[in-house]
């Protein structure tokens, strides 16, 4: 199982908010700085995670000169997303060295443009699939889009994308648990990788996304939690 560790920001800071709620935000002990260290000493964490929360609600790039601070801090491999609502943000951040994009709102309302991004940047591109059921969800999270999950990735599945990250709001930041059954629903419905994210709290949970055929896991809120790595190499 790869981890990918999130480190979500608000203001240069490392947040947490709970079911994608940014008036439920918490600060982490750790900044993103000591983070991305920490992270960078297990061998199963092949990926950082980064998220421009701000970015996501107001559509655009926001935190762009702190990535860059980190790419430079790091060896692995970055994914960035939250605000990415143009083809310029994706080139401005893969100029600085991002290597993976996470698309929410726009690839999810516009397939076009998603299309022609993953044109431009083959095997690079991961959607973000954020859910309350089978409802996706837009906007940091914040409107319901209309399209169900078995519907959009009908329409993506012959894109070349580097995979879908699926995300059960309700189970976000909660420390409840993934939503098992619906990752694996979500798995089994495409061809393309499938990264679990939401909930994660222990290794006995990547143990039974892993048993589902899940290979990546986002970890979030876990992270942080040094009794999370015991066991994990």
């Amino acid at each position: 199982m790869k981890i990918i560790p999130a480190i979500d920001l608000i203001d240069g800071q490392n947040v947490r908010l709970s079911q994608g709620d940014y008036n439920k935000q918490s600060r982490m002990k750790k900044t993103p700085q000591e983070a991305l260290e920490f992270y960078a000493g297990f061998e199963s964490v092949q990926r950082i995670h980064v998220v421009d929360l701000l970015g996501a609600l107001k559509q655009e790039a926001l935190e762009s000169n702190l990535v860059k601070e980190l790419i430079g801090q790091s060896s692995l491999p970055f994914e960035i997303g939250g605000g990415l609502r143009s083809l310029e943000t994706i080139k401005q951040y893969h100029k600085i060295g991002v290597e993976y994009f996470i698309l929410g709102t726009r690839a999810i309302t516009d397939v076009a443009w998603l299309k022609e991004a993953a044109e431009l940047f083959p095997g690079k591109i991961f959607v973000g699939v954020d859910a309350k059921e089978n409802d996706i969800y837009i906007n940091g999270w914040t409107e319901n889009s209309g399209i169900l999950i078995d519907e959009y990735l009908e329409t993506v599945e012959d894109l070349n994308l580097a995979g879908i990250i699926y995300t059960d709001i309700n189970k976000d930041g909660m420390g409840l648990g993934p939503n098992f059954e619906n990752t694996a629903r979500v798995n089994n419905m495409t061809r393309h990788k499938v990264v679990a994210s939401g909930g994660i709290r222990n290794k006995a949970d990547l143990d039974k996304l892993e048993s589902l055929g899940i290979t990546e896991a986002i970890v979030g809120k876990a992270s942080h939690n040094v009794k999370f790595w015991e066991g994990i190499k």
